[in-house]
């Protein structure tokens, strides 16, 4: 079987992790005992956001601006992918190591294109960073002109604009090193954006969305399965309410029907619903969104959202 594994921020860091390198190792390998059976015998590609990482970057350029140039926000998610891919990379592979895996993984700095007159670009959507108060946001948007929204009643994040992907630069590449049995660890938060320019291509100051992202190379591979990982075991509907009720095995018309009565949210559950029902419609295979502790069981059918055509 051929698939891709989109792992989410949470797979590197929680809410509360204050997001050093060793916490994220840590993570990281969590994640990586819990899904590494999987990949034994199967071809699998393994995404990554990067929200926390490239909001941290983006920190870390605004204060040590007096003295190093900040990093316009293209080259703030290269950054992400290398750092964020050595965690994946060492940790994979230190537990495939262990356990007689027989794969050996690789980081692949992925540029995803995207068009320059995407509407994105004019209503910022895409939650990077941290968590903040409602009164912490309210002094970032007054003092750094920064756009803040509530993000799934966790707290308020910077979003930024969040273009559509409609093409993978280094696809060829990440076919070839699944071909040779490799891991290919590709398209980290969603891809660098670039946009198609004279002989080749611009970075833009975008984040993309890694699962609709995901779900494009997915697509482009022609895989089997599509797997999205995320914080919780299962999409839901009245998410956050008392009246809460987990989507088990359900088809695309009638998530669709659910989708538009609003019961996802943007910047949270919506693009991973998206993504999902952009690879089922259009190769006619499931999606599955749920959380590591539960791939195994919902790869059998008992746990986690499995969306079907």
């Amino acid at each position: 079987m051929r698939a891709t594994l989109a792992v989410g921020g949470n797979a590197l860091l929680e809410k509360y992790d204050r997001g050093t390198a060793e916490e994220q190792i840590y993570r990281a390998e969590l994640t990586a005992r819990k899904t590494s059976e999987f990949f034994r015998e199967n071809e699998v590609v393994l995404t990554h956001g990067n929200g926390p990482q490239v909001g941290a970057i983006l920190l870390q350029n605004e204060f040590s601006s007096s003295v190093s140039p900040a990093m316009p926000l293209d080259v703030c998610g290269a950054m992400s992918q290398g750092n964020i891919g050595y965690f994946l990379q060492t940790s994979f592979q230190k537990v495939f190591n262990e356990f007689g895996i027989n794969k050996k993984v690789a980081t692949l700095i992925t540029r995803t294109v995207v068009e320059k007159d995407d509407p994105a670009f004019k209503n910022p959507t895409k939650p990077v960073g941290k968590y903040y108060t409602r009164d912490e946001a309210r002094v970032l948007e007054s003092n750094n002109g920064f756009v803040m929204k509530e993000d799934a009643g966790r707290g308020y994040r910077r979003v930024v604009p969040s273009p559509i992907p409609v093409d993978i630069v280094e696809f060829e590449q990440i076919k070839y090193l699944m071909n040779e049995r490799f891991v290919p660890i590709a398209v980290g938060g969603g891809g660098i954006p670039v946009i198609k320019s004279d002989g080749g291509y611009s970075g833009i100051e975008a984040v993309i969305d890694k699962d609709l992202a995901s779900a494009l190379l997915a697509v482009k591979l022609n895989a089997d399965l599509f797997i999205i990982l995320t914080a919780v075991d299962a999409a839901y509907i009245n998410f956050n309410k008392p009246n809460k009720q987990k989507l088990g095995t359900i088809e695309a018309d009638e998530i669709k029907k659910l989708r538009s009565e609003g019961h996802f949210a943007s910047g949270s559950m919506l693009p991973k619903i998206d993504a999902a029902l952009n690879f089922v419609e259009r190769t006619g295979r499931k999606a599955i969104i749920t959380n590591a502790e539960n791939m195994m069981p919902a790869l059998r059918g008992t746990a986690g959202t499995i969306i079907t055509a």
